[in-house]
């Protein structure tokens, strides 16, 4: 079976008075289970022109109830150009040039979706996502 960890460092030498250096690192697993790795990876890059509302990841796309993770990446190099994020239509925060995101996310209906807008005006943001979930079982159709 897959094994899949996500880790993350951290460091500064002026933040505090003192260096600052801290890691993390976590086995992304399927949900209620220790060991039994994700087994889906989805990975996009798009451009998204300023106003402009984008589902990254459509309702449908992650199975509720499942373990699901996201990274979403602002690869503009303008630091004034960022991304609204957006979570069942309530504003998470913005991710400006170079900044970002990685979350659990679960779906609880089939209206739920993620969206990204690009602002201010005149923005053309660059952006790459990566989706790491449990397989979908498709319901037997009656």
């Amino acid at each position: 079976m897959a094994t899949t960890t996500a880790s993350i460092t951290l460091s500064s030498s002026d933040l505090l008075s003192d260096n600052l250096s801290l890691s993390a690192t976590m086995n992304l697993n399927k949900g209620g289970t220790t060991g039994t790795g994700l087994d889906q990876f989805r990975m996009e890059r798009f451009k998204i022109a300023t106003g402009t509302q984008f589902d990254v990841i459509e309702a449908t796309t992650a199975a509720s109830e499942d373990a699901n993770y996201v990274y979403l990446v602002n690869k503009n190099t303008d630091e004034t150009h960022y991304v609204i994020i957006s979570l069942w239509d309530v504003v998470v925060g913005r991710l400006y040039a170079g900044d970002w995101m990685f979350i659990p996310w679960g779906m609880n209906d089939t209206a739920s979706e993620f969206v990204i807008e690009a602002e201010p005006a005149g923005a053309v943001c660059p952006y790459e996502f990566v989706l790491l979930q449990e397989p979908q079982t498709l319901v037997a159709h009656s």
